[in-house]
């Protein structure tokens, strides 16, 4: 399977975005469905093996399986399917080059899924998930540029 770009993969269902939170905290933090399980507070993990399986996974504990695996891809699929973009907070920072030019192609590579889909090579998810993440990735720069006056302190 190909690496993901997970800062810019938007899932396209509910199990797709579970199953990418749980690859994620395997890819990155090398965490098992029980050691998951067991930082939710879970005391069967078999429970959490159920909920992947078939996607009826309770709400109450989205927030937590989400922290648990370092990744908000189950929000970003809700937003997304309720027509909502999903910005993180703009601190007011000064952006520097790198960020511009991650923005820039960005905008480059969805014109060209835009590009695609009308001639017909492209498929209208894929070419969705990137005009999602362009527009989320805008919306954070148009934040943070209001915020540039009044920035917040970097504690992290």
């Amino acid at each position: 399977m190909a690496r993901r770009t997970w800062k810019t993969y938007q899932p396209n269902s509910l199990r797709d975005a579970l199953e990418g939170c749980k690859v994620y905290a395997r890819d990155k933090h090398n965490l098992s469905v029980e050691r998951i399980a067991d930082l939710m507070g879970l005391v069967d993990h078999w429970a959490l093996y159920k909920w992947l399986q078939n996607g009826r996974f309770p709400t109450n504990l989205l927030i937590p399986y989400e922290r648990a695996c370092g990744i908000n891809l189950v929000s970003r699929w809700l937003a997304a399917n309720g027509g909502k973009l999903l910005v993180d907070i703009p601190t007011g920072r000064q952006a520097d080059a790198s960020d511009i030019q991650e923005l820039q192609a960005r905008l480059h590579d969805v014109t060209g899924l835009l590009m695609k889909f009308y001639q017909g090579n492209q498929n209208a998810e894929d070419t969705l998930a990137g005009i999602q993440s362009a527009m989320e990735q805008l919306a954070w720069h148009r934040g943070n540029v209001q915020q540039h006056q009044q920035p917040q302190f970097d504690l992290e």
